[in-house]
C-alpha cells in the first residue's frame, strides 16, 4: 500500500527455484540451509556471488586515480576469491564433461588441440595483461604528456584495447543469424551396422559429443526469439572419424525444390530493401508475392502458419534432417534415410497473442529457457528416429523423395528410434562457441552420403563459402568449437588465422621428402557411394515434382480442430499485412487447392470474395495417405510430467504464507520452477511469516509462465483485486490456455478478472481445503501445457 514500508526479511528465504532464473531475483541473498534442507546449487551460487560482491562494496582505489602521485605509482586493483568456485563460472553446467568440452576451467589458469579445455581462461586471482602477456599497471587512463597534456601515440596498451574493441563484431549469418546453442552427447541405443558404417551408430551405448544450435531463420542477430518463423536445428557430431553436421529445421520440408531459388526466397522474406522493414517477419508483400507464384511452397506454408512456427521452447520442438540422405554399410550397400528428432518433453507451442506479448516482455525467451533448464540440471533430450527405405520402395511413392517439399508419411515408412540426444552443458562464451560455430551440410563421415536432391546439392557448396566470409578465411575449422576430435592431417598450410604449426618441408602429395605422409587412406577413408548416373545435362525437374498440394492437404486434414483454426488465423493475419490485393487474392486462390474450408475461412476473415482455384501444374495422383495423426502437435504430448514448467504464485502483503510455502514445496518437488510474483520484488509480510518475492507484475507478465496460482489471504486478495496488473495477468493467462488455480480468497481474483468457473475446464481449478492437497490436481493439468478447449471461433461478419 502507498506509504507502507517494505517488510524486513526474516528467517524465511525465497523459494529455492527463485535462484534458477536469469532475469530477476529475490530481494535478499539466500542463506544457508533452509528449514533443515541443503540449498539448491543455484542458491548456493547466488549466495557465493553475493558474498563476493559484498566484499567489494566500493571501488577502494578510485581516489588514487587522481593527482600526480597516483599517476606515477598506480595502485593494485582489489580482488576477492569466492568461497564457491561456481561464483566465477559462466554456468552451473560447466561440470558436465565430455571429450570435446573437458571439465571446468582451472582457477586462475589460461590454458590456451580440438579439446576445448586447452582454450578456457579463468581470471581468478590474476592481474590484467595485454594480449602479449604484459601486466597492465593502469586500466583507467590513457598515457598523456602531463596530467592535462595530449594523449601519446606510443600508448600501446590503449591502442591494443581500442583496436580489439573496434573489431569485436563479425558479419552475422545471412540466415539463421539469431541462435542459441549447447553442448551435450548422442548415445546410440540401437546399433545400425547392418545399415551404416557411421561411427555414432556403431554400438549400443556409444556416446558421441555434440554441439547443437537452434535458431530463427529470417531475423537478424538482435531480433526476437518468438517470431513466427522456421527454427534451425543443427547438430554437430564430433565423431571419432571426423565431424558430421546434420543441419536441419524444426519442419521436415522446405519452401523450394532447387537451390537455384534459395537467394530469391531469402531476398523475398528478408526486410524489403527500400525501407528495411519488417524485421523477423514474413507478413509483408514481397514474401507472399514470391510464394504465391511458387505453388511448391504451399506445403511448407501450412507448417509455417501452424503453431509449429511459434514453439513454446526449443526443448519442445521436433527437428528434421529435411532431405533424404544415404546410409552406406561396410559392404558398400546403400539405403535411403530421413532423420527425425523427437523431444521427450513433447511438442508444445504458444498462441499468437502470447508470442507477440512474449516478444515485448522478453525477446530472449527461448534463449533464456534453454540456458536455465540446462543450468538447473534438467537437460533437454530428444529421441533420434530414422525412416529407412530402398530406392525401389521410393520409386513406388506418388511423390519424389528427392523433392524437399515432401515428407515420407510415417504410415508408409515408420520412424524407428535409434538413439538419444542430451544437452547438458551451456557454452562458456557465447561468441567463441555459439557465434563462431560453423555448420556445413557437406560435413559427413564414412557411412553417410548424399542423394541427388537439388536443394541439398546447393547447400553442400554454399555453407563453406559463407563461413569463409563470416569467419575471416579458410581456416575456420581450426576455431576450437569447430575443431574435430579426430586428428587432422593434410597439406593445407597457409591462409588467414592459421593455428597449427606444421613440421617438415613437404606440403604436397605424393611426396618422398616427407616419407609419403600424409598418405591417402584408401578403403579406410570416405568412399562416395557409386550411384549410377546416366542422362542428358538439363535444367528442370522430374514430373513427380510438379504435384504441389496433396501433402499440404494431408497436413491440414491431420490437425485437430483448434490447430486448423490457428492455421486459418495465421494466414488471415499475414495476408492482412499485404498491401497489394492481387497478391492476397492469388494466395487465397492457391489455398483452394489445399482445402475449400481453409480458403473460405481465410477469405471471410479478410472480407474478400472467394477466388477461383489457381491452375495446377499437373493432374494430382491419388495420395497413399490422407490423414496422418503424427503431423499434429498433440501426437507427442511428452513424458506426462510438469518438470521445468514455470509457475507464478501471486503474492502481496497479507497473503496466506503457509499455503504459498506448501504449494511451492510440492511443485518444486515435481521439478516445477516456482516464482513468487508480487506487486514489487523483495520481502513482504504474509500470514505467519515473511516471503521474498523474486519477480513482479511489471517484470514478469503471465506470458512468461506456464501456469499461475492465486493463494488465499484476505488482505492480499484485496490488494491484488485493486491492482489492474494482477487482473490482466490472470486474464492473459486464461486467454492463452494456461493452467490456473485459485485458493480460498484468491478465487475472488478470477471473478474480478471476468473468468467464470467452468467445470468442463480442466485447466481452471478453483478449490478450497488444504493447499498441499491441490498440488497434484494442478500438476496434472499443468502437464497438458495448454487448454485449447477455452478457445472460441471469431464472430462471423
Amino acid at each position: 500500500m502507498p506509504g507502507k514500508k517494505p517488510a524486513k526479511a526474516g528467517a524465511a528465504p525465497a523459494v529455492d527455484s527463485a535462484y534458477q532464473n536469469t532475469d530477476s531475483g529475490p530481494g535478499a541473498a539466500p542463506e544457508g540451509g533452509a528449514r533443515g534442507r541443503a540449498r539448491s546449487p543455484a542458491a548456493r551460487r547466488a549466495a557465493a556471488v553475493d558474498a563476493a560482491a559484498s566484499a567489494l562494496d566500493h571501488n577502494a582505489g578510485k581516489a588514487a586515480e587522481y593527482g600526480e602521485e597516483g599517476a606515477r605509482c598506480p595502485y593494485t586493483g582489489a580482488s576477492v576469491s569466492p568461497a564457491d568456485p561456481a561464483a566465477g563460472a559462466s554456468s552451473l553446467s560447466e561440470s558436465a564433461d565430455s571429450p570435446k568440452t573437458g571439465g571446468p576451467a582451472a582457477p586462475g589458469v589460461n590454458a590456451a588441440d580440438g579439446r576445448l579445455a586447452r582454450v578456457r581462461a579463468d581470471p581468478t586471482g590474476q592481474p590484467l595483461t595485454t594480449n602479449q602477456g604484459v601486466r597492465i599497471s593502469d586500466n583507467q587512463h590513457s598515457l598523456k604528456a602531463g596530467l592535462r597534456g595530449p594523449a601519446l601515440l606510443k600508448d600501446f596498451v590503449l591502442r591494443e584495447k581500442i583496436t580489439h574493441f573496434d573489431h569485436e563484431r563479425i558479419p552475422e549469418r545471412i540466415v539463421h543469424a539469431r541462435g542459441s546453442a549447447a553442448h551435450g552427447y548422442f548415445v546410440c541405443e540401437r546399433a545400425l551396422t547392418d545399415l551404416t558404417a557411421a561411427a555414432p551408430f556403431a554400438e549400443v551405448g556409444k556416446r558421441t559429443p555434440v554441439f547443437v544450435r537452434f535458431s530463427t531463420v529470417a531475423g537478424e542477430r538482435g531480433s526476437k526469439d518468438t517470431a513466427r518463423d522456421v527454427r534451425g536445428f543443427a547438430v554437430k557430431f564430433y565423431t571419432d572419424e571426423g565431424n558430421w553436421d546434420l543441419v536441419g529445421n524444426n519442419m521436415p520440408v522446405f519452401f523450394i525444390q532447387d537451390a537455384m531459388k534459395f537467394p530469391d526466397l531469402v531476398h523475398a522474406v528478408k526486410p524489403e530493401p527500400h525501407h528495411a522493414m519488417p524485421q523477423a517477419a514474413s507478413a509483408h508483400d514481397t514474401f507472399w508475392d514470391f510464394v504465391s507464384l511458387m505453388p511448391e511452397s504451399t506445403h511448407m506454408l501450412m507448417w509455417l502458419m501452424s503453431d509449429r512456427a511459434i514453439p513454446r521452447s526449443f526443448r519442445m520442438m521436433q527437428g528434421f534432417g529435411v532431405h533424404t540422405f544415404r546410409f552406406v554399410n561396410a559392404d558398400g550397400e546403400s539405403r535411403l534415410v530421413k532423420f527425425h528428432w523427437n523431444p521427450l518433453l513433447g511438442t508444445h507451442s504458444q498462441v499468437w497473442d502470447e508470442a507477440v506479448k512474449t516478444a515485448g516482455a522478453d525477446p530472449d525467451f527461448h534463449r533464456r529457457d534453454l540456458w536455465e533448464a540446462i543450468d538447473s540440471g534438467n537437460p533437454p533430450q530428444w529421441e533420434l528416429g530414422v525412416q529407412v527405405f530402398t530406392e525401389e520402395e521410393a520409386e513406388r511413392f506418388s511423390f519424389d523423395v528427392l523433392d524437399a517439399t515432401k515428407i515420407v508419411p510415417e504410415e508408409l515408412v515408420p520412424v524407428v528410434p535409434v538413439g538419444r540426444l542430451v544437452l547438458d552443458r551451456n557454452p562458456d562464451n557465447f561468441f567463441a562457441e555459439t557465434e563462431q560455430v560453423a555448420f556445413c551440410a557437406a560435413h559427413v563421415v564414412p557411412g553417410l552420403d548424399f542423394t541427388n536432391d537439388p536443394l541439398l546439392a546447393g547447400r553442400i557448396h554454399s555453407y563453406v563459402d559463407t563461413q569463409i566470409s563470416r569467419l575471416g578465411g579458410p581456416n575456420f575449422h581450426e576455431i576450437p568449437i569447430n575443431a574435430p576430435l579426430a586428428p587432422v592431417q593434410n597439406n593445407q598450410r597457409d591462409g588467414m588465422h592459421r593455428q597449427a604449426i606444421h613440421r617438415g618441408r613437404a606440403a604436397y602429395e605424393p611426396n618422398s621428402l616427407g616419407g609419403g605422409c600424409p598418405f591417402q587412406a584408401g578403403m579406410d577413408g570416405f568412399v562416395s557411394f557409386p550411384e549410377p548416373v546416366a542422362g542428358d545435362e538439363l535444367r528442370g525437374h522430374p514430373e513427380k515434382f510438379a504435384e504441389h498440394y496433396n501433402q499440404a492437404t494431408l497436413f491440414y486434414l491431420s490437425q485437430t480442430e483448434w490447430e486448423r483454426r490457428h492455421i486459418a488465423s495465421a494466414f488471415a493475419f499475414e495476408l492482412s499485412k499485404v498491401t497489394v490485393p492481387a497478391v492476397r487474392r492469388r494466395m487465397v486462390a492457391s489455398l483452394r487447392n489445399v482445402s475449400d474450408e481453409l480458403a473460405g475461412s481465410v477469405a471471410q476473415r479478410l472480407g474478400m470474395a472467394l477466388p477461383d482455384p489457381l491452375p495446377r501444374a499437373c493432374e494430382p495422383p491419388a495420395p497413399e495417405v490422407e490423414v496422418s495423426p503424427a503431423l499434429s502437435l498433440t501426437a507427442r504430448p511428452g513424458d506426462g510430467g510438469a518438470a521445468t514448467r514455470k509457475v507464478a504464485i501471486l503474492v502481496a502483503e497479507g497473503v496466506d504464507a503457509r499455503a504459498v510455502r506448501a504449494l511451492a514445496d510440492a511443485l518444486i518437488a515435481a521439478g516445477v520452477v516456482v516464482r513468487l510474483v508480487g506487486q514489487r520484488i523483495g520481502p513482504l509480510s504474509g500470514e505467519g511469516e515473511v516471503l521474498d518475492a523474486d519477480a513482479s507484475l511489471d517484470n514478469q507478465p503471465s506470458v512468461l509462465f506456464d501456469g499461475a496460482i492465486a493463494p488465499g489471504g484476505a488482505a492480499a486478495a484485496e490488494r491484488l483485486h485493486a491492482d489492474g496488473r494482477a487482473l490482466e495477468f490472470l486474464r492473459d493467462a486464461y486467454r492463452h490456455g494456461k493452467t490456473l488455480m485459485g485458493l480460498a480468497e484468491g478465487k475472488q481474483l478470477f471473478v474480478a478478472a471476468g473468468i467464470e468457473p467452468d467445470e468442463a475446464d480442466a485447466g481452471l481449478l478453483l478449490v478450497d481445503g488444504e493447499p498441499g492437497n491441490s498440488a497434484p490436481l494442478f500438476l496434472e493439468a499443468l502437464a497438458r501445457h495448454r487448454h485449447p478447449e477455452r478457445e472460441t471461433d471469431p464472430p462471423a461478419v
